[in-house]
């Protein structure tokens, strides 16, 4: 893994301008596809791309699945501004991705103060009193705790924070913003979770939830960035 993430790190840079940007546009849209789909946005792959890239709105969509789609690109293209500055990932830097994943005026950004539920889930998410000291414990842990490598940092990243669920929506989306947005401030690519990987993705979750258990998400992240890794260095294979 490591040997190939050195082979990413050479040859990102010298990707012709073109090639950066459509390497980039084909990643937001198709992450952007599943991470929304994954919570059950009914778009396609084709209307996202409508969407993002020609800047069409495909007749006969719903006004909150479009702003789903539109959201989700305007955190990633807050994520990836950051991640060039070098701002360190922290717990402001987690509500002003979601603030962007949910642009509504009084909920994006903000903490709940309503208790909520996970679908299809044993895990019931931590009483609203407690959810500022939760992340108050995450945002130390962000900075502090030492893990055997930025992968499984990343892995712990994403499940913790679905774990503490604390917004009233956009959870899920603005975890794996926050995973991807450590995986590139450490030199790796942004990896999507599949719409097809979703029942094990969500087993994954179910797993770490109750007694942070972070080997079964750990190990999907893993296959996702090798998957990555794989498809990057074949498709730019002539830079090497």
């Amino acid at each position: 893994m490591e040997k190939k993430a050195k082979q990413y790190r050479a040859l990102l840079p010298r990707l012709s301008a073109f090639e950066r940007a459509d390497h980039e546009e084909n990643f937001t849209v198709e992450f952007t596809h599943d991470s929304t789909s994954i919570e059950g946005n009914t778009l396609t792959l084709i209307q996202t791309k409508m969407i993002l890239t020609d800047r069409i709105a495909p007749a006969e969509i719903s006004l909150k699945e479009l702003d789903e789609v539109r959201g989700h690109a305007s955190a990633w293209a807050y994520v990836k501004d950051c991640v060039a500055r070098g701002i360190p990932l922290s717990e402001h830097i987690i509500r002003d991705i979601h603030e962007r994943v949910v642009p509504v005026r009084g909920v994006g950004g903000m903490y709940r103060d309503i208790p909520v539920y996970m679908r299809s889930a044993r895990h019931v998410p931590p009483n609203p009193a407690k959810v500022h000291g939760e992340m108050g414990n995450y945002a130390y842990d962000i900075e502090h705790r030492i893990f055997p490598d930025e992968i499984e940092k990343a892995a712990w990243l994403h499940a913790e924070l679905v774990r503490i669920h604390p917004f009233q929506d956009g959870n899920g989306r603005t975890a794996r913003l926050a995973m991807n947005y450590h995986l590139m401030m450490n030199g790796y690519p942004p990896t999507s979770i599949k719409l097809k990987n979703r029942e094990r993705y969500f087993a994954a979750l179910e797993a770490y939830s109750p007694h942070k258990e972070i080997e079964p998400f750990k190990i999907l992240l893993y296959q996702n960035m090798n998957r990555e890794l794989d498809a990057f260095l074949s498709m730019y294979a002539m830079h090497r």
